[in-house]
């Protein structure tokens, strides 16, 4: 069992920035791909980003805004997200895989405003 906590949402205005965490329990946190997806009322849960070990991948609307990166030794990932835009906002949520195994945090609310 993996449990994911996110911190780091709230509301920031156009073309701010704000860097997302996620804390994971567990000690085999180097073998999941960590993503983080978005979902806004009434829509599907979107991917955003994701990181193996090698590599990433990135929705085409947040390529050249977003980084995501993951710290193995404090079980952790990130989101930093730059040039924010008011179409980001939406609660965002943690994603571990591993084979067959899928675990989501709670989400984080984030909010683009003026």
């Amino acid at each position: 069992q993996v449990q994911l906590v996110e911190s780091g949402g709230g509301l920031v205005q156009p073309g701010g920035s704000l860097r997302l965490s996620c804390a994971a329990s567990g000690n085999i946190f180097s073998l999941y791909v960590m993503g983080w997806y978005r979902q806004v009322p009434g829509k599907q849960r979107e991917l955003v980003a994701d990181i193996s070990r090698g590599s990433t991948n990135y929705a085409d609307s947040v390529k050249g805004r977003f980084t995501i990166s993951r710290d193995n030794a404090k079980n952790t990932v990130y989101l930093q997200m730059n040039s924010l835009k008011p179409e980001d906002t939406a609660v965002y949520y943690c994603n571990a895989v591993r084979g067959v195994q899928t675990y989501w945090g709670q989400g984080t609310q984030v909010t683009v405003s003026s």
